[in-house]
Parts: structure tokens; C-alpha cells; sequence
């Protein structure tokens, strides 16, 4: 069937540091990481389809944050598809304390909420983009360790909202992990949160070829 996204039709995609990679300095207007490398891909491929392309990741954000600007940098575009990646923060926020962090209960019904405002407003089509750790650190004794531990749950959640929400998902821990089996996590990232080119690059391509029909 082709490429989903149709000339003449728009897209947002919502994040935190990892989707906003300089997006509002000197990487203006779409980052120097997955969405411009996707955009990149999207435009060569397709250079027929005129299709708008708006990055609000803003580094450091948790569901939390979303929610609390969603009005404005989602809602506000009207886009035709959405994608969101988020999670990681969330989840370093509750591994470090987890009276005030955000919690996977919370995680989840914040995250719904957002969600369900989209698909309410603007009967959009989803993309959801589940969290990932690039790591191998399984001892036990360490913070990566601590949080490759924790991230099963939260990466459920994603993956139970997509299913609820009929988004389309990208599970980028499981392609990463796949990585990680032929190659150091140094290949990917310089430390387990934020990816280096090639690192983007796997989340770009997987990111096309979800919408590649």
C-alpha cells in the first residue's frame, strides 16, 4: 500500500531530549537526532508527497510535562499523526525517589490521559515509541542495573496504550537489545540514555518502516 503519510498531510512528534536533540538552538527547526533523520529518509523517498513536520521534544520531560503542555504543542497543530517518546525520565525520576518520581500507575494513567485528549480533538493516528536503556549491566549493584530492572513496566505500559489506542508501535528497547548481541553498547550510545548518530539512525529507520504499509 506505501508510505502512510499522504502528501499534503502533517505530523508531531512529542518527546524529551531524545526526540528534541537541539531542536530549539542551533539543530532548528527538527534536531540533529531520529526526527530529522526520518524527515531525511521521508523526503527522499518520497519527494512527490509536500507532507508539514513539527518537533516538540523538549529535553528532561516526563509524561507529566506532556500533559501539561499538550494544549499548546499538540493539540494547537491539529496534526494528522502523532508520535510520542517518552519514558525514560519517568522512570529515572521514581528509581531515584519513589515518593515523588512518576511512578508506573501514574505513568500510565497520565499517559492515557494525553492520549485520549489526541484521539478526542483531533482523530489522529498514533505512533507510540516505547522507552529503551542501552545497557548490558545486569549485576545488580549498579544504577544502569536498577534501571534496566524497573524498565520492563514501563515499557508494558506503552505497549498495552498502543494495543488500546490502535497506535502503531515501535519497540526500540528490543531493537536495541537485538543490537547489543552483535555489537557494544559504545556503538549506539556514549552512555544508555542519549544515542549517538547511529543510534538515532535505528530509531529513524524503524520509525519509516512502521509507516511503510
Amino acid at each position: 500500500m506505501g508510505f502512510a503519510i499522504q502528501d499534503g498531510e502533517s505530523m508531531v512528534l512529542i518527546g524529551d531530549s531524545i526526540t528534541d536533540c537541539g531542536r530549539r538552538g542551533a539543530e532548528a527547526p527538527f534536531g540533529n537526532g531520529y526526527v530529522k533523520l526520518f524527515i531525511d529518509l521521508v523526503t527522499a523517498r518520497h519527494p512527490e508527497r509536500n507532507i508539514r513536520f513539527t518537533n516538540m521534544g523538549i529535553g528532561g520531560n516526563k509524561v507529566t510535562d506532556l500533559r501539561d503542555r499538550w494544549e499548546d504543542d499538540v493539540i494547537r497543530h491539529k496534526p494528522d499523526w502523532l508520535s510520542v517518546k517518552i519514558g525514560i525520565n519517568d522512570l529515572h525520576s521514581y528509581v531515584r525517589d519513589a515518593q515523588t518520581g512518576v511512578g508506573v500507575d501514574h505513568f500510565r494513567s497520565t499517559y492515557s490521559e494525553i492520549l485520549e485528549r489526541a484521539k478526542t480533538a483531533l482523530s489522529c493516528r498514533l505512533i507510540l515509541i516505547d522507552p529503551f536503556y542501552i545497557s548490558t549491566d545486569r549485576s545488580g549493584q549498579s544504577w544502569r542495573s536498577r534501571v534496566l530492572d524497573a524498565l520492563p513496566a514501563y515499557i508494558e505500559v506503552v505497549h498495552e496504550l498502543a494495543q488500546a489506542y490502535d497506535a502503531r508501535l515501535i519497540q526500540t528497547h528490543d531493537l536495541f537489545s537485538e543490537q547489543l548481541r552483535y555489537r557494544d553498547p559504545g556503538r549506539f550510545c556514549p552512555e544508555p540514555v542519549h544515542p549517538n548518530l547511529s543510534g538515532h539512525m535505528v530509531i529513524a529507520n524503524a520509525l519509516y518502516d512502521v509507516l511503510d504499509e
